[in-house]
């Protein structure tokens, strides 16, 4: 796990110990930490029931937290003034169907406080900025889910809100939609907005989020930058041309500071390089743990005095797929962990 923005003063969700147990057995939240910074797009990912949404709401004051500590936009949790420095998209809304896109936007303008003539400039503006003036005067029930999500976004911008939390907003959108919605939201980085997206697409955060963290079963597994959790696990991938019937230890042998292992009755073969990085060999397949190229040169050339034939060479850095993946596994006997918040255990 990373280390949170360095000052107090520059987080704007710093939050400590969130739990919430419903009915005395199911916790949904399990002691959370959680830490996003001042003009950063941080995702929130996991799987439908981690408890994603329960966190917004208790951010929200929607819900009672069983226990919390911290501050959001520097006040306690629950401080109900705070709230008008927040916009929010709740992962199902729904608009009066007999309002048009300006009439919705108006009204909840109006809700936030914002005065008639604010209103109306800004509608004008958010109208813009999710591309919908050409439909602002057709009814919400003709819209389409993707249309009534570019609507809810300007919603809740409506109050020009230092904070803006959105769940699940690009669910049910069509590629282009989720294309405008990330446009969106890099433009409110760019505005100095903080913006937390709350959201089960994993691709849809990797591409905008600066900062993520992963829930698993109502506890956060792992938090931080894409890069700093993939560091240690960036790689090259070499493809070999191995003759039929080639041992791998051959070709790992003199690549080895020591001794090497057979990792599986199919020949595999792992060892040490004189640095510490992991090298290991399946089916013509060649990992080499560094994501330095400095590193990689010696090995080619001990391949090609052994007259081994290189398909290919690539870096790879795992997936935010890939950590996910990692965090919803048990390392023991990786089983995918059941989706839904966990019943029993420590809360």
């Amino acid at each position: 796990m990373t280390a949170p923005p360095t000052k107090t003063a520059d987080l704007t969700i710093d939050v400590r110990d969130v739990a919430k147990t419903y009915r005395g057995k199911v916790h949904a939240l399990r002691g959370i930490d959680l830490h996003v910074g001042r003009g950063e797009v941080f995702g929130l990912l996991g799987p439908n029931g981690a408890g994603k949404t329960t966190l917004v709401k208790i951010l929200m004051t929607v819900i009672s937290p069983t226990r919390c500590a911290g501050h959001m936009l520097g006040q306690p949790i629950g401080h109900k003034p705070t709230l008008g420095r927040v916009g929010y998209l709740p992962e199902h809304h729904k608009f009066p169907e007999y309002l048009t896109g300006a009439q919705v936007l108006d009204f909840y303008g109006a809700l936030a406080g914002v005065p008639r003539g604010e209103r109306r400039r800004r509608r004008e503006e958010l109208l813009d900025l999710v591309q919908m003036r050409e439909w602002s005067h057709k009814r919400v029930k003709s819209y389409s889910k993707g249309m009534r999500q570019r609507v809810g976004v300007a919603q809740a911008l409506m109050s020009d809100p230092e904070l803006v939390l959105l769940d699940e907003p690009t669910d049910g959108v069509d590629p282009v939609g989720r294309r405008d919605i990330r446009n969106i939201m890099h433009e409110l980085s760019r505005r100095g907005k903080t913006v937390f997206i709350n959201s089960h697409l994993l691709s849809e955060l990797e591409m905008i989020c600066s900062r993520v963290a992963i829930l698993v079963q109502g506890v956060v597994a792992s938090q931080g930058t894409i890069e700093h959790l993939t560091r240690d696990q960036e790689r090259y991938e070499i493809d070999l041309v191995l003759e039929p019937g080639t041992d791998p230890a051959r070709i790992v042998g003199p690549l080895v500071s020591g001794p090497f292992e057979r990792t599986d009755g199919a020949g595999a073969v792992s060892g040490r390089l004189a640095g510490g990085e992991l090298v290991e060999i399946d089916r013509g397949m060649l990992r080499v743990g560094t994501a330095d190229a400095r590193r990689i040169q010696p090995i080619v050339d001990a391949l090609r005095r052994q007259g081994v034939v290189i398909r290919s060479m690539k870096p790879v850095r795992p997936s935010l797929e890939d950590l996910f993946m990692q965090a919803v596994t048990d390392p023991n006997t990786g089983e995918v962990l059941m989706p839904g918040a966990a019943k029993g255990g420590k809360p």
